[in-house]
């Protein structure tokens, strides 16, 4: 799979734009998922220009509940109703900004499954938790806390996308090897928890400053299924480059 995650970029306009570059250019990518999740104004843009296409929407965050009175939430059942099939949940700009926690991750994923939303649940360490020897403390902790509780059944239905706080937005990127650890890692969380055949079969992608230049390197890694790109996926060249890599 490949995952765009525009953040707060682009107005719908821009959205259609961005479409009309990037279709044509991965019409005949059948190797990966591709995913664009953009930010909630866009979505009905980008849901409309995706239509018949090969490439699927995602939203960047819901909420937990279906509706009530939580002023400027969105929920899994409004992503669902409009045609959404994504979302991204706890990506490590929600848990920095906005004190997302583990519970959080539990509630977000699981309402994300039962308005059919594949949710994309996203771990990593900071650089400090890194350069201190923590990363697999860090990264088994947010398994622990935010994927463990989840049923087999809906375990199955998530990706995780691992994203080293340290790698992103930075230009720095973990090497294929240094990602490759840490994928191998979460995989035997995957393996201790759900069993050697979800291990196997659950996708791993990785997102920190991925783009055409280095993204060859991070596939050829077995453990590495795909990417989670950030402004690389705002030009559609630069997107479709990832994509065809």
């Amino acid at each position: 799979m490949m995952a765009g995650n525009w953040k707060m970029y682009k107005t719908p306009a821009e959205t259609h734009a961005f479409f009309e570059a990037f279709k044509p250019l991965v019409a005949s990518a059948s190797h990966c998922d591709i995913v664009i999740c953009a930010p909630f104004p866009d979505l009905h843009a980008a849901i409309k220009e995706a239509e018949g296409s090969n490439v699927a929407v995602g939203a960047q965050n819901l909420y937990w509940g279906k509706e009530g009175a939580v002023t400027g939430e969105v929920s899994g059942h409004m992503l669902q109703s409009i045609g959404c099939r994504y979302v991204i949940v706890a990506h490590s700009e929600r848990r920095q900004y906005f004190g997302e926690s583990e519970p959080d991750v539990v509630r977000k994923t699981q309402a994300a499954l039962e308005y059919n939303l594949n949710p994309i649940v996203c771990v990593g360490e900071r650089l400090e938790e890194r350069e201190s020897g923590r990363t697999e403390e860090v990264l088994g902790e947010m398994f622990d806390g935010g994927i463990a509780p989840l049923t087999p059944e809906q375990f199955a239905k998530i990706v995780i996308a691992y994203e080293p706080v340290w790698a992103i937005g930075t230009g720095k990127t973990a090497t294929p090897h240094i990602a490759a650890d840490a994928h191998r890692f979460i995989r035997k969380k995957v393996a201790s928890k759900f069993g050697d055949a979800a291990a196997e079969t659950t996708r791993i992608l990785y997102g920190g400053s991925v783009k055409p230049d280095n993204v060859k390197g991070l596939m050829f890694e077995e453990e590495i299924d795909g990417a989670l790109v950030g402004g690389a996926s705002l030009d559609p060249k630069s997107f479709a480059g990832i994509v065809n890599f």
